[in-house]
């Protein structure tokens, strides 16, 4: 017989795991039957819509008047270049909103990615061919990148970038993929609740877990309307439940976190039992543990920074206290 419920069961469960380059697993659980695809079906659609990242929005080549011409001496008309540069991801240092950038090339040479990076642009990926010169040739050019979202076509940039330049559709998206899917879970021994795995991949000017982290402020943002008009505390709520999703986290068992042999006995002499020990120490603390050596330390620093309590990482002073409270009552 199913017992009456007068609220619905809350998640508390949460995991990140990198899968690979700029990609990782995101999964929650517990959720009630049905409220899983509820929440992931719009963050996904977040994900892909409102995380951050930058384009090109603007090509001026001197001697070019138009997107069909051509440079003497360069292999690619500027039709190719401009695909070419479309697949160049870059990141403006310092998250400035633009940076006008200009280059000067001379041939023979084959002009990559990575000659494009400077003092105002990082260059993601640098073996990204843009165009390939001859001893005669020479290339001089302007860029404008821009800070956005989504996609924009070049239509709708044509009236706000200089007049003699050639307004280019911009890909500022930076996730390239973001797919989730819906298990099913058991608590106690009830078969009926639910778990989101996340499947998220990004081109590597953001990581995987920020665009994610940003869809759910932006969700938070856009449902607050609400939370006005019906005098709910949409801010508190989210505090207070990532103190609950960080404590659960970092009273993990580090017998649960797959370290090797080696790291796990050096652990165990120390008495550490929980990664949340492991958070409130310093790096030189950690060190300092003894028969520690580098691999087994790479690893513990890998294994927190993969939980997301790398080294920028702040425990919260309510967190803290909390933490420090409940591992004495667990080891007491």
């Amino acid at each position: 017989m199913k017992s009456i419920k007068d609220a619905p069961a809350i998640p508390n469960e949460v995991d990140i795991r990198e899968t690979g380059k700029n990609r990782a697993e995101i999964s929650a659980w517990p959720f009630e039957t049905g409220y899983a695809v509820t929440l992931a079906h719009p963050l996904r659609r977040l994900i892909l819509g409102s995380s951050v990242g930058y384009a090109p929005v603007s090509l001026k080549i001197d001697g070019v008047l138009h997107e069909f011409d051509s440079v003497r001496g360069m292999k690619e008309d500027i039709a190719v270049f401009i695909i070419n540069l479309k697949t160049i991801r870059f990141k403006i240092k310092e998250e400035l909103p633009s940076a006008v950038v200009n280059y000067s090339f001379v041939g023979p040479k084959e002009i990559k990615a990575s000659d494009l990076a400077n003092d105002e642009v990082e260059v993601i990926n640098g073996d990204a061919i843009l165009a390939t010169l001859n001893k005669d040739a020479e290339l001089n050019f302007t860029i404008e990148i821009r800070k956005g979202i989504g996609y924009v076509p070049s239509e709708d940039l044509r009236d706000e970038v200089d007049a003699e330049a050639i307004a280019l559709d911009a890909f500022f998206t930076p996730v390239r993929k973001a797919n989730y899917k819906i298990e099913s879970v058991l608590v106690g021994d009830n078969p009926n609740f639910e778990k989101i795995v996340f499947d998220i991949e990004t081109d590597g000017q953001i990581a995987p877990r920020d665009a994610f982290g940003n869809a759910l402020e932006t969700m938070n943002k856009q449902l607050n309307i609400f939370g006005n008009v019906f005098d709910i505390d949409l801010e508190a709520t989210k505090t207070k439940g990532k103190s609950e999703s960080a404590l659960k986290t970092l009273l993990i068992p580090v017998d649960m976190l797959g370290f090797s042999a080696r790291s796990s006995n050096s652990l165990e002499r120390a008495g550490i039992k929980y990664i949340g020990e492991l958070v409130l120490m310093s790096e030189n603390e950690i060190k300092s543990i003894k028969n520690l050596g580098k691999k087994s330390l790479d690893e513990i620093l890998s294994t927190l920074e993969s939980h997301g309590f790398g080294e920028d990482y702040k425990l919260d002073g309510k967190i803290r206290a909390d933490l420090i409270e409940k591992i004495n009552q667990l080891k007491s």
